[in-house]
């Protein structure tokens, strides 16, 4: 039945994808996210549904859409260098094989960021785009925030409806991915126009903000907790009342610690004692040993270099107190660590070149972002043009990058789509706006004062 359930839908979708292109588009993002081939048993599995969804996107895009107002910016053009020198660097990896299994994705994931944007002309497709990410990553932040409520969770221990430890299946990808979703799940409650922002909807987004802030609890995700620090600093700039907000913060925080599972204390206590911790110790060895690599190799060693680390590093410890103090080390040998940072993935894979344009696309982004959030944040009243829910939607796509980001120092996520869709939209609202701008700078003069013959007979 739940494969039915499935089949159902997508072929649902992608029936009205042939009446209104862009749904196409929309399908697409939801397979991506849950990647439902891995839900089912048997039906989905031996169907290449991704690729069908692309051939589906392009060719609608390419004979029905409308392109008259398409643009194409220089960020996409970023994405395509990427691209290309990715490719480059996987003809030269270190292991040809392996990286060819990589590619197989990240090429997929560059190429749709560069042709996103040319679908998103309108606020009705950038809201569209923002709520199928929110719905999709919900369908798994929601299943595990019912499990982190009934157990507990634990690190490595909550299942998120597939056993396969990948994606936005993997407890510390979810975590960052989860409280960077909160932004705009709050934008969407206030300013959504697909579903009007009643009582209903605010209920809902914020319950769903409530389970993402679930999910660094049952995976107890290191990263989740810095995550969730950054979001409460973020959102100083959004709040009206910050002296009330602050107050608020401390009390849910004194609320919520006596409820917090045991498991979760215990993994957050290890961030104080990163010595001691084999997990911390080893990132910190791995990435010593990238940025050796990257001196002797400053243009990568292609998609997974990290196969060939050999590392060594201590474990130290401290028990006891006082006189009876005693400090001890443990040497540990390992090899083949995967890189455990967005920057590290990208020094060690695609070298000083690959990182530089990685961090030049993510600085642009949350550049222009504050461009857009200064231009049009106070727009209100009957004298504007009324579009302050823009400055609200650049400022929510600032923080979930950023909060992305943060979460990307410890987590090899610089390649995951959902951070694509995320500079999709953020492209997508900002050529929008500068075609407005420069559609009102164009309007006729009599559109802009009165003629001279009305101007005489109200005088």
């Amino acid at each position: 039945m739940r494969d039915l359930a499935f089949i159902g839908f997508l072929l649902a979708l992608w029936g009205t994808g042939f009446r209104r292109p862009f749904l196409f588009v929309l399908a697409y993002v939801y397979i991506d996210i849950i990647s439902p081939q891995r839900l089912t048993y048997y039906m989905l599995n031996s169907v290449p549904i991704s690729l069908i969804a692309v051939v589906l996107v392009v060719l609608g895009w390419a004979i029905a859409d409308d392109k008259k107002d398409s643009r194409f910016a220089p960020r996409q053009a970023l994405f395509l260098l990427l691209l290309a020198y990715c490719y480059a660097t996987t003809k030269a990896a270190d292991f040809p094989l392996e990286a060819l299994d990589k590619w197989e994705w990240v090429w997929k994931n560059l190429a749709f960021a560069a042709f996103l944007p040319l679908t998103l002309r309108t606020r009705l497709r950038i809201e569209s785009l923002l709520l199928f990410v929110v719905l999709s990553a919900a369908s798994i932040i929601i299943v595990g925030g019912i499990k982190t409520l009934a157990s507990g969770g634990g690190y490595g221990e909550l299942n998120l409806m597939v056993a396969n430890n990948s994606g936005l299946y993997e407890g510390s990808i979810i975590s960052a991915v989860a409280i960077s979703l909160i932004p705009i799940i709050l934008w969407l409650a206030r300013d959504g126009t697909l579903f009007v922002p009643d009582w209903r909807v605010k209920l809902f987004a914020y319950a769903l903000t409530f389970s993402c802030l679930l999910i660094p609890v049952g995976t107890s995700a290191r990263t989740g907790l810095l995550c969730i620090a950054l979001l409460a600093v973020l959102m100083l700039r959004t709040v009206k009342r910050r002296m009330l907000y602050l107050g608020a913060l401390a009390f849910a925080g004194l609320v919520a610690v006596p409820f917090l599972p045991s498991a979760f204390s215990e993994r957050m206590g290890t961030i104080k004692t990163y010595k001691a911790d084999e997990s911390a110790s080893t990132r910190l060895a791995v990435w010593q040993w990238t940025w050796d690599y990257a001196k002797t190799h400053p243009f990568g060693g292609g998609f997974e270099a990290y196969r060939q680390n050999q590392i060594r590093y201590d474990t130290v410890s401290v028990q006891g107190s006082g006189a009876g103090t005693t400090v001890k080390r443990d040497l540990t040998v390992d090899k083949s660590r995967a890189y455990h940072s967005s920057y590290f993935e990208m020094l060690g894979e695609q070298g000083y070149p690959g990182l530089g344009l990685w961090l030049l696309i993510n600085l642009i982004g949350l550049v222009r972002m504050e461009v857009v959030r200064r231009r049009y944040i106070r727009d209100e009243g009957e004298e504007s043009d009324g579009r302050a829910w823009a400055g609200r939607l650049a400022e929510a796509l600032q923080h979930a990058q950023l909060i992305y980001l943060l979460g990307g120092a410890f987590v090899g996520i610089a390649f995951q789509s959902y951070l694509y869709f995320v500079l999709g939209a953020q492209i997508g609202l900002d050529t929008y706006l500068a075609r407005l701008r420069k559609e009102a700078a164009f309007a006729p003069m009599q559109r802009r004062r009165p003629a001279r013959g009305a101007q005489v007979a109200a005088a």
